[in-house]
């Protein structure tokens, strides 16, 4: 069975109790946008199943129309606030796509944070549920997820100790993962994911620091010929991503479509998902090796001197809450626990 119909079933499966009462509001069609190419996993993994889902747990009163790579409009850090407005009813984004906008959920993208995707995407949900819900509250959201480690990616340079990313110029996804590149002597710049192919085509970047998952999509293997995993309790970073719903579409649906959409969200699709996005890193380390291209892995006595160095980035979120008047240590320490809980 392909990784795609697993996630066909498991939606099946989540949304059964959605299908207890009878269905006989308006129909609805969902305009869902999201910033990465059709074939990704995104919309192939996470998106189709759940549209799926929806229209046949709905006996087809709730279909999708999905819009891959901004078909809609605009540029992918406008998303957050296409979904808001109503331009799309459903987006996939990184709220880190919006810099400083979202500070309580972006303490999963500080450095050294995740264990895996399945574990750390179960405790961003429980987390965000705990915590960060006023950071969303003009949304819906449906699901917080996070991609597997990141890796670091680069052209013509092996990286294999902290000095080697000197100088580097490297694409990063988020202020703490860019602060953290700078702390290791790297120029962090900052830039969505789609615009990596080009910036490595014309040596604007000399590399980046993504997961395996979107190297396919992007053809990120054949731009890059290094890749350099950090090994470890945790790894090196992950990004936070949200699926969300516009409030006025979800509060516009009936009841029983509520259900629908209620039973295909939030804790009923951590698990699946988070598992997912360790399934779809294969793909990409498959066609880098069929490629050629150099596997490096940083030793341990490395990591170390990494884990060190970022030590201040962390330090600069909790003390940034503190300013804004929550406790920072409680908040980090709440989401390591929870990543700790689900890794065991």
């Amino acid at each position: 069975m392909t990784i795609r119909n697993l996630y066909l079933a498991a939606f099946a499966a989540a949304g059964i109790a959605g299908l207890a009462l009878p269905l006989q509001a308006q129909d609805v069609e969902l305009k869902i946008q999201h910033f990465l190419p059709a074939v990704a996993p995104a919309q192939k993994v996470l998106i189709e199943p759940w549209a799926k889902a929806l229209e046949e747990q709905s006996k087809g009163q709730i279909k999708s129309r999905i819009f891959p790579s901004m078909q809609l409009g605009g540029k992918p850090p406008q998303l957050i606030d296409q979904v808001r407005d109503g331009v799309a009813d459903v987006v996939w984004t990184l709220p880190s796509y919006t810099p400083g906008r979202f500070p309580i959920m972006s303490v999963f993208e500080l450095p050294f944070m995740i264990n895996n995707a399945e574990a750390t995407t179960k405790a961003a949900w429980d987390f965000y549920q705990a915590y960060a819900k006023e950071e969303f509250a003009d949304i819906h959201p449906i699901l917080f997820h996070v991609h597997a480690r990141g890796l670091i990616h680069t052209k013509g340079k092996a990286v294999q100790k902290v000095e080697d990313l000197s100088g580097l110029r490297l694409r990063a996804p988020s202020r703490p993962v860019g602060d953290a590149l700078a702390k290791y002597g790297a120029v962090p710049v900052f830039m969505p994911v789609p615009q990596t192919p080009e910036a490595l085509s014309k040596s604007v970047i000399d590399g980046a620091v993504v997961p395996w998952e979107v190297t396919v999509s992007l053809r990120l293997y054949e731009l890059t010929d290094h890749h350099t995993q950090i090994p470890g309790a945790r790894g090196l970073y992950t990004s936070v991503f949200l699926l969300g719903m516009n409030k006025k579409t979800y509060d516009g649906l009936s009841a029983d479509q509520k259900k629908v959409v209620d039973a295909n969200s939030g804790a009923a699709l951590t698990g699946k998902i988070g598992a997912a996005w360790e399934d779809v890193e294969k793909p990409g380390l498959d066609a880098a090796t069929k490629r050629g291209n150099k596997m490096l892995t940083m030793p341990e006595a490395e990591v170390a001197k990494m884990r060190k160095l970022a030590e201040p980035v962390t330090q600069a979120w909790v003390e940034e809450m503190n300013k804004q008047g929550k406790d920072g240590a409680k908040l980090l320490a709440a989401a390591q626990a929870l990543i700790d809980k689900y890794g065991k």
